[in-house]
C-alpha cells in the first residue's frame, strides 16, 4: 500500500510540474520594465529609456495579508504613531517584508530560455548627437542550443513611419555547456542598406559566430595599393589585402547600476548602458610595402587582445 501511495504521489507531483511549466511559459516569460540612463537631450534634461528585459524567473514577494497588516496596526496606540513608525522604518534599514515562502521558478521549461522575440530601434536626439537604442517589445520561451551558431535577430527600424523596415541583424546562440570564460560571439560581419528620410544608412549584421573569450580579436580587412619591382626592371601595381584585426567584446568589471531600490538593495532601478572597461590590443605585427608614389609605408595589425586594467 505504501508503494501505491508513493506512485500516486509521484503522478500527482509530475502532473503538477507539467501544469506549472505550462503556466510559467504562458504567464512568467514576458517583458518587464528595465530603465537605462542614456544621457542628456538638447535641453539638458536627463533621458532614461525603458529598454525592457525578459523575465528569467517567476514570482515576486507576496505582500502581507490584510489580517497581518491589521495585526501590525493594533500594536500602536493611534494611526499617527503607526505612520510615524512606518516613516522611521523607511529611513532606517529595510525591515523584512512579511511574505509567504515562494520558490522563484524559471520562467520557461527545462532547456529553455526567456528571450526577446520582437525588438525595435529607437532614435533619440541627445546633446552629443543622435543615438540608437534597442528596445525589447515581446518575449517568448526559446530552446537552448548546444552549439555556437548564428541565430536570426529581427530589428524594426523607423516604426510606424513610411520608412519602417525589418532587418535580420543576426546574433549568436547562448549555447549551454559553454566552457567557463568563453562565450558564443560574432566573428564575421556583413551589412544591409537601410533607407531613411535623409539618406541611406548601412546597418552592420552578424554572419558567423564562434566560441571565444570575453575579450577577443575579430578579422578586419583593409586594402592598399602597393608597387612591386620585378627582377627584369618592370614595375607592377597590386592590390594588397591585409587583415589588420580589431578587438571586440567587453570586460565584466565594476558595477553599472546607477540607482537601487531603498527597500531592496538587490533591485537595480536604473542601469548605465556603458561598458565598465575596454577590450584593447595586446599583440601586434608590423607590415611594410611600397605605395603608388614609391614611398615606403608601414602599418600595424592586431594579433591578440586583452582586458584593460
Amino acid at each position: 500500500s505504501s508503494d501505491l501511495v508513493s506512485i500516486f504521489g509521484s503522478l500527482c507531483m509530475s502532473k503538477h510540474i507539467v501544469h506549472r511549466n505550462l503556466f510559467t511559459q504562458r504567464v512568467c516569460c514576458k517583458r518587464q520594465s528595465h530603465f537605462v540612463y542614456i544621457g542628456q537631450d538638447i535641453s539638458g534634461s536627463h533621458v532614461s529609456v525603458d529598454v525592457g528585459m525578459c523575465r528569467s524567473r517567476c514570482g515576486v514577494a507576496i505582500r502581507s495579508s490584510p489580517e497581518a497588516r491589521q495585526q501590525e496596526y493594533s500594536k500602536h496606540s493611534s494611526m499617527l504613531e503607526f505612520l510615524r513608525s512606518k516613516k522611521m522604518r523607511t529611513h532606517g534599514p529595510a525591515a523584512p517584508e512579511i511574505s509567504e515562502p515562494l520558490t522563484r521558478l524559471p520562467s520557461c521549461g527545462a532547456n529553455q530560455m526567456c528571450e526577446p522575440t520582437g525588438m525595435r530601434v529607437e532614435r533619440l536626439l541627445l546633446f552629443e548627437g543622435p543615438r540608437e537604442v534597442e528596445v525589447i517589445e515581446e518575449c517568448h520561451c526559446e530552446v537552448k542550443l548546444t552549439q555556437c551558431i548564428r541565430v536570426p535577430a529581427l530589428r524594426t527600424y523607423y516604426l510606424e513611419t513610411p520608412y519602417e523596415t525589418v532587418i535580420d541583424v543576426g546574433g549568436c546562440s547562448r549555447s549551454k555547456g559553454t566552457p567557463e570564460g568563453f562565450s558564443c560571439v560574432p566573428t564575421k560581419f556583413d551589412s544591409a542598406l537601410l533607407e531613411t528620410p535623409n539618406k541611406v544608412d548601412v546597418v552592420q549584421t552578424v554572419s558567423a559566430c564562434e566560441l571565444k573569450e570575453s575579450c577577443y580579436r575579430v578579422p578586419h580587412v583593409e586594402y592598399y595599393y602597393e608597387t612591386v619591382q620585378h627582377a627584369d626592371g618592370l614595375k607592377e601595381e597590386r592590390l594588397k589585402e591585409v587583415d589588420v584585426g580589431r578587438c571586440s567584446g567587453g570586460c565584466t568589471t565594476g558595477n553599472r547600476c546607477l540607482l537601487r531600490s531603498p527597500s531592496d538593495l538587490g533591485n537595480c532601478l536604473l542601469w548605465s548602458d556603458r561598458e565598465s572597461s575596454s577590450c584593447v590590443p595586446q599583440g601586434y605585427e608590423s607590415h611594410s610595402f611600397i605605395n603608388q608614389h614609391e614611398q615606403l609605408r608601414t602599418f600595424l595589425s592586431i594579433t591578440s587582445c586583452r582586458c584593460q586594467n
